[in-house]
């Protein structure tokens, strides 16, 4: 179930989250907040994965919400709707080009779209999870998109990616940088230039006269040739790279002209900088000989934590090398260890048992809340940083930021769930091989 926060005092949002919420109510439950201090209390304690932030109530302080979501990243992350009362202050907030936002609509779009917003999010559950509680799904991972002629499908999926490989460590804060970027650009190419069939001097005209393109897109994503066009995004998340293709309906372009070497983009252009500024972000960028399929590749993250949880900044981050003991069986330490970055071997009696990474985030969470002696040796497999949090520090600053008390016992039981449903499928798998064995005899 996916709790989704509304932060608005306008009966129009309530009325609206609460009619779409209706019908998925198996998948999502909202909780509705008037009040600004209060939202930032769930916030922390219920951990949503959706936000709705209204700015067309005047009671709320949605910029208050968005900077306290700001302030501990590694916390709170995704999954935004902001509504705003006009196209201006749209315009501003996606300006930001805040990744924590999926999309931002007009209080008329949104009562338009937000059904539509939610159906879409139930098919990407996926997608949508807090840092460290969610199910892993391997080292490499593939699908595909399929968005409608609308802006606000490519957004979506756009947050959708780069929201998932943030999270789950594969790419820095650069690097979402580059995937958003690069994302948003050759989709609105594909939109425009492909589907919607926009030419360079129809787009240049109508901005030079004062359009809105959002307006001129409509027009023309609903002509009778165009209405029914779907641009496909697939994706594959390997273990050291990452590979995106887009492809639209339209009739392609000659790319070859725009792939020249040494292209750089003109910023003094109103438009038009899409391809060359994707090819500074992004590697091996290729089109089709038609020219409407495009892909791409990022470099992934290994091995390394993209941030810090904020009430662990204060404490000193210690550099391991390569075969260093961070702590030995029986010893009776209960320091807590966030896992910065590097590979770590979990020793008990001699054989390795597991080896920790970042994705795992702590060594050592169960001596610390039991006061026990340590149950493993843990070896550093490689170069590696770690933060290490005395107890009594640590639970001195629990006691200030309870929320994250709570988030680390959401954590452990959603460790201990995983480890109930491997230890339930090691079981099936001994008793098929014991069946398969004694049907031989």
């Amino acid at each position: 179930m996916k709790k989704i926060l509304v932060a608005s005092t306008n009966k129009e949002v309530a009325s609206t989250v609460q009619n779409a919420t209706d019908k998925y109510s198996e998948n999502f439950d909202a909780i509705f907040c008037p009040d600004t201090d209060e939202a930032l209390s769930l916030i922390d304690y219920e951990l949503p994965e959706i936000k709705v932030l209204d700015y067309t109530s005047k009671d709320m302080d949605a910029n208050r919400i968005l900077a306290a979501i700001h302030a501990d990243p590694w916390l709170h992350n995704g999954g935004i709707i902001a509504v705003v009362p006009n196209p201006s202050i749209m315009q501003e907030i996606e300006d930001k080009k805040d990744p924590n936002i999926l999309i931002v609509l007009t209080l008329y779009t949104f009562k338009e779209n937000f059904e539509r917003l939610l159906r879409i999010l139930q098919g990407n559950q996926k997608f949508l999870f807090n840092r460290g509680i969610q199910d892993r799904m391997g080292g490499q991972e593939k699908g595909t998109f399929i968005c409608d002629n609308d802006p606000l499908d490519i957004r979506l999926y756009t947050s959708f990616l780069v929201n998932y490989l943030y999270c789950s460590n594969r790419i820095d804060d650069d690097g979402r940088y580059a995937l958003q970027t690069t994302l948003m650009e050759l989709l609105t190419n594909a939109l425009e230039h492909g589907n919607c069939n926009i030419s360079w001097e129809e787009k240049t005209g109508f901005l030079k006269n004062g359009g809105n393109m959002l307006e001129l897109i409509e027009k023309k994503r609903n002509l009778p040739e165009n209405k029914d066009k779907k641009i496909k995004i697939s994706y594959f998340i390997g273990k050291d790279k990452s590979h995106f293709a887009i492809e639209d309906e339209g009739p392609g372009f000659d790319w070859k002209s725009r792939m020249v070497s040494g292209d750089v983009p003109d910023f003094e252009l109103e438009h038009g900088r899409g391809i060359s500024l994707s090819r500074g972000l992004v590697s091996a960028l290729h089109y089709n000989e038609k020219g409407n399929a495009v892909s791409f590749e990022i470099n992934n993250v290994r091995d390394m934590a993209n941030s810090v949880p904020g009430i662990m900044v204060p404490f000193a981050t210690i550099q391991y090398k390569r075969h260093e003991i961070v702590c030995k069986q029986d010893e009776p330490s209960n320091d807590l260890y966030f896992i910065v970055s590097g590979r770590y071997g979990v020793y008990a009696d001699g054989k390795l048992v597991s080896v920790l990474t970042p994705d795992d985030m702590f060594i050592g969470e169960m001596a610390f809340l039991l006061n026990d002696r340590r149950s493993a040796t843990i070896l550093s497999a490689g170069d590696g940083k770690l933060i290490r949090i005395p107890k009594v520090s640590f639970l001195n600053l629990i006691r200030k930021n309870p929320h994250y008390g709570i988030f680390l016992s959401k954590l452990l039981a959603q460790r201990v769930v995983r480890q109930n449903n491997r230890t339930v499928e090691l079981s099936e798998e001994i008793k098929d091989l014991k069946n398969r064995l004694e049907g031989r005899v």
